[in-house]
């Protein structure tokens, strides 16, 4: 096999005419409604083709028909479409860079979700439990990355304190994906600012003093 850099120099240079004349689109769906975007069916016949030029004879292997590989890529569009196009071909590079034999849709979304921890991301599982378990006032919590608690809020605290996770996890996930999108597009994320504490913090007023002060009112007025 040749040098695995090489070898994504030389594909960068032909995926542009190969890719968008691939006679499979991935995700061809029958519903419109569920119509994969053209940006994850671009993303994903850039994945093959790479495959295609790094993994030859692996590739014609896994793939001996048209039949086999519009299945393929059918399955991995579904597979990795929590992850935005960009961080799908950054996790193809990775992998070609990392190994010699063609991944598997598992290696796949490992090599995704490494691109999230390069940027300080917890796993969407981990960010649902930290979301879930942080005390209020949630803003004022020690979040891992804002990306968490931005999620949590969207998602509403309420909702994720009286559901099961079966019920919450997918729409929190949901948020998540989003801010998660923005963070590697550069965006960065706060957290709202801490409301500063009062610099003299004001003591209740004993019954005896509430008293002298309503005495002191009345004669202020002149009722007493």
């Amino acid at each position: 096999m040749q040098d695995s850099k090489t070898l994504l120099n030389q594909a960068e240079h032909a995926i542009a005419q190969s890719a968008s004349n691939s006679q499979t689109e991935a995700g061809r769906s029958d519903n419109a409604g569920n119509k994969p975007g053209a940006d994850y069916i671009d993303a994903i016949n850039q994945v093959f083709e790479l495959f295609r030029l790094n993994y030859h004879n692996q590739y014609f292997a896994a793939f001996p028909d048209m039949e086999s590989l519009s299945l393929a890529k059918r399955l991995w569009l579904e597979s990795l479409s929590s992850f935005a196009p960009d961080v799908i071909l950054r996790g193809a590079k990775r992998v070609i860079q990392q190994s010699d034999y063609l991944p598997t849709v598992h290696k796949m979304l490992v090599a995704c979700e490494g691109d999230n921890r390069s940027h300080g991301l917890p796993d969407v599982h981990a960010a649902y439990v930290e979301a879930c378990n942080a005390p209020s006032p949630k803003a004022d919590q020690n979040w891992s990355h804002p990306a968490v608690y931005l999620a949590g809020k969207a998602s509403d605290w309420y909702f994720l304190a009286n559901n099961t996770e079966r019920t919450a996890l997918p729409v929190f996930s949901e948020h998540y994906k989003n801010y998660c999108d923005q963070v590697r597009k550069g965006i960065k994320l706060a957290l709202p600012d801490r409301k500063a504490l009062p610099e003299h913090i004001e003591r209740p007023l004993s019954k005896d003093e509430n008293l002298a002060r309503l005495d002191a009112l009345k004669k202020q007025i002149g009722l007493d």
